[in-house]
């Protein structure tokens, strides 16, 4: 892969996104790129706002990926494609989880979740997937296990060996749950 690759993830406070990324960074890695990663986490906490950028390639000279060149923008919720759409390009490839997860201001009844823009936001896109990421989870017993559907999702776009993804996942998590997060990964390789 000579072109590097820009992969912003993002989503709210407690959904795995900073596993997420790890563990896309540590596949990268071991697949032979050059990787590099910056995070933020802004009030994560309180269910505030996480992403992270992570850029692999032949050579990689900057964690931070330029607003309008991000070649996967991954979504964990909905409202994170509005937030992030600067950093898209005409032919970002998105994948959205269909999960609405209510900001402070719209639980506080001073806002309403913005569907109709997400709605009419998502029709500008040629390469974007709406995926039932965490029905998907909660269907194997874990709204938890989200992030590992996405990461089953993404994997789908690189020709990099499952069990690689596998060995990094289970790598990350105690025993209890390898069961869990191994139908999670695959489950999302069903949907990508």
């Amino acid at each position: 892969m000579e072109k590097t690759t820009s992969v912003l993830m993002a989503g709210v406070g407690g959904q795995g996104i900073i596993l997420a990324s790890d563990i896309l960074s540590e596949v990268m890695l071991d697949a032979g790129f050059e990787v590099k990663k910056s995070e933020i986490h802004g009030m994560a906490q309180r269910g505030g706002s996480v992403s992270s950028h992570i850029r692999f390639g032949k050579s990689v000279y900057s964690p931070t990926i330029p607003k309008g060149s991000a070649d996967f923008l991954i979504c964990f919720e909905k409202l994170e494609l509005l937030r992030w759409l600067d950093f898209c390009k005409e032919d970002t490839r998105v994948i959205v989880n269909d999960l609405e997860l209510n900001p402070p201001m719209v639980n506080l009844g001073e806002a309403e979740y913005p569907r109709e823009l997400f709605d009419e936001t998502i029709k500008k896109f040629k390469n974007l997937t709406l995926v039932p990421a965490s029905k998907a989870a909660m269907d194997l017993g874990n709204i938890r296990a989200a992030n590992v559907v996405m990461i089953g999702i993404f994997s789908k776009f690189f020709d990099v060996e499952e069990k690689l993804w596998l060995d990094k996942i289970l790598g990350k998590l105690p025993e209890k749950l390898h069961d869990l997060n191994r139908k999670a990964f695959n489950e999302g390789r069903k949907l990508g």
